[in-house]
């Protein structure tokens, strides 16, 4: 078994698990075939291998995310799947079709590559019947993406006017301009404001809605967490976990965390948490102690046989950042134990 389906079978359930587990976190069943497969997918430049044998199967109908740390090799996969880079070896199909031949799809898909660059004297409308005009597009989507990514109201502005999230949304818009069945976007809240964040938040979810398939890579693990039905994440050029991130949630360790009464009590209870077989630390003024919410009643019960009042005591779910480094750690463990390494 290769290190790349290794990851996934450790990591991720089986491609149908996979599928039926973020459609229905969307509220339905697409029932359609993946968006984008690949197999043994590598791209090597030199000596450097940057994207290392990865199996990924995209649902579609939803919003998929991709993380990973800078020079994992996300944009790398994403110039192969768009036909703008050639792999080493392995394979992928996107829509159904090769990408040796990405003619027969592209028409079909949807990009944002870094940040959009537009005509700075000209209107957000003018700029898109531009793009129609070399692209061959129908003019006639130009007012319909407008009133999608909700820039009708400024589409006469010239565009060296617009805020940077206004801009953004505008690429998505380009991204729309062929009607596509698939939409992929990199980095598309990359230098964003909170505001700008949650108006290309709500854009996504509603692309869904429409049936269309999300790709979107990003750094920002806590949107992602906030908008994405499936995950993809790669560390090093691998695959380390790919399926629903409530799967991936669900995989990390349960944890309590109780408050004493009195903080210097912190000790003596991560001392008894301890000798229950529930590993403990103390984070600020409370234990965190590594258990599931249903021994919360027994661990107050023993606070109160050893003398210490508990002020507070709540489960708590890993977010999204802290399943990532634990996922990742282990992958860097099993590269420095020879088993995992990139070649």
């Amino acid at each position: 078994m290769s290190d790349s389906e290794s990851a996934k079978t450790q990591m991720a359930p089986g491609a149908a698990g996979r599928l039926t587990a973020a459609a229905s976190r969307s509220g339905a069943t697409t029932g359609k075939p993946p968006a984008v497969v690949t197999e043994g997918l590598t791209k090597r430049f030199g000596e450097r291998v940057a994207v290392n044998r990865i199996d990924i199967e995209l649902p579609a109908g939803v919003v998929s995310g991709f993380v990973g740390p800078n020079g994992a090799g996300k944009t790398t996969t994403i110039q192969m799947l768009l036909g703008l880079m050639r792999p080493t070896s392995g394979t992928a199909q996107v829509l159904g079709h090769p990408i040796s031949e990405p003619a027969a799809y592209l028409a079909r898909v949807g990009a944002l590559i870094e940040s959009p660059s537009f005509y700075p004297t000209l209107s957000g409308r003018r700029n898109l019947e531009v793009l129609t005009r070399l692209g061959r597009l129908d003019r006639h989507r130009v007012a319909g993406v407008l009133e999608l990514v909700e820039l009708t109201d400024r589409a006469g502005d010239l565009v060296r006017s617009y805020s940077l999230g206004m801009k953004q949304r505008l690429g998505v818009a380009v991204a729309l301009l062929p009607d596509p069945e698939l939409v992929i976007l990199d980095e598309p809240t990359n230098g964003l404001d909170p505001a700008g964040i949650r108006e290309i938040r709500s854009l996504l979810r509603s692309l869904t809605d429409r049936g269309i398939t999300v790709f979107v890579s990003s750094h920002l693990l806590s949107e992602i967490e906030a908008i994405c039905d499936h995950l993809v994440m790669i560390e090093s050029g691998r695959i380390a976990f790919q399926g629903s991130i409530d799967e991936m949630l669900a995989a990390q360790h349960s944890e309590l965390l109780a408050m004493p009464e009195h903080a210097h009590d912190l000790v003596a209870l991560v001392a008894l948490c301890e000798q229950a077989g529930h590993p403990a630390r103390i984070d600020g003024d409370a234990a965190r102690v590594q258990a599931d919410g249903d021994w919360a009643a027994e661990l107050n019960r023993l606070a109160m046989a050893g003398g210490i009042t508990l002020a507070g005591l709540q489960r708590t779910r890993a977010s999204l950042e802290e399943a990532f480094f634990a996922i990742t750690d282990r992958s860097a463990t099993r590269g420095t134990d020879g088993t995992d390494g990139t070649d």
